[in-house]
């Protein structure tokens, strides 16, 4: 079965970074991208990074030009995440999203990081 497994997230000083992966596994279909959400308290869930399968990148205003959102390889996703203020502060998940027509997407079960001095 499709299991999403997340490392690096944790406690920073603003102004610091975190590096958060995304590993996953029991893929047998198409991937047509995958990224990362966060939540957090009195906020709607926001979409902070996309990478699609050829590659191609999308940011949320909020975090554009202080996060990178990479893959390793076809499963792995990372998020740099750079230069973090304590609006950063939420839960992040990561997730998949499985190819036309067959649609389907798988989240991770999410980890908390907190800016806070």
């Amino acid at each position: 079965q499709v299991q999403l497994v997340e490392s690096g997230g944790g406690l920073v000083q603003p102004g610091g970074s975190l590096r958060l992966s995304c590993a996953a596994s029991g893929i047998t279909f198409s991937i047509a991208a995958m990224g990362w959400h966060r939540q957090a308290p009195g906020k709607q869930r926001e979409v902070v990074a996309q990478i699609t399968r050829t590659g191609n990148t999308n940011y949320a205003d909020s975090v554009k030009g202080r996060f990178t959102i990479s893959r390793d390889n076809a499963y792995t996703v990372a998020l740099q995440m750079n230069s973090l203020e304590p609006g950063d502060t939420a839960v992040y998940y990561c997730y998949l999203e499985r190819s036309w027509p067959n649609r389907a997407t798988y989240w991770g079960q999410g980890t908390q990081v907190t800016v806070s001095s």
